[in-house]
């Protein structure tokens, strides 16, 4: 999952705006609260790219060629995408 720098700046915002509306938490200093929140949405969209690239990467080692796009090579890249996942313990 590719998402621009714009994009996870804009989830930042909106995440700190629901937290503080939902009246979930007082921030003593909204800037802090903001490049908190820009902070785990940029190691989030790392990570997930990080997995993203290995389960493609499983999928391209196979002896026999599947092309990407198919139905196996998109079976086969959820069992691998998920397995990743559950090494990181991010289920």
């Amino acid at each position: 999952m590719i998402i621009s720098e714009e994009r996870q700046i804009h989830l930042a915002h909106l995440i700190t705006d629901v937290i503080w509306n939902d009246d979930l938490v007082d921030y003593t200093d909204e800037d802090l609260a903001l490049r908190i929140a820009k902070k785990a949405v940029v190691e989030f969209v790392k990570e997930e790219e990080d997995i993203d690239t290995k389960a493609k990467q499983k999928v391209a080692s196979l002896k026999r060629n599947v092309v990407e796009g198919s139905p196996e090579w998109e079976i086969l890249y959820q069992k691998y995408y998920a397995e990743e996942r559950a090494k990181r313990g991010s289920i």
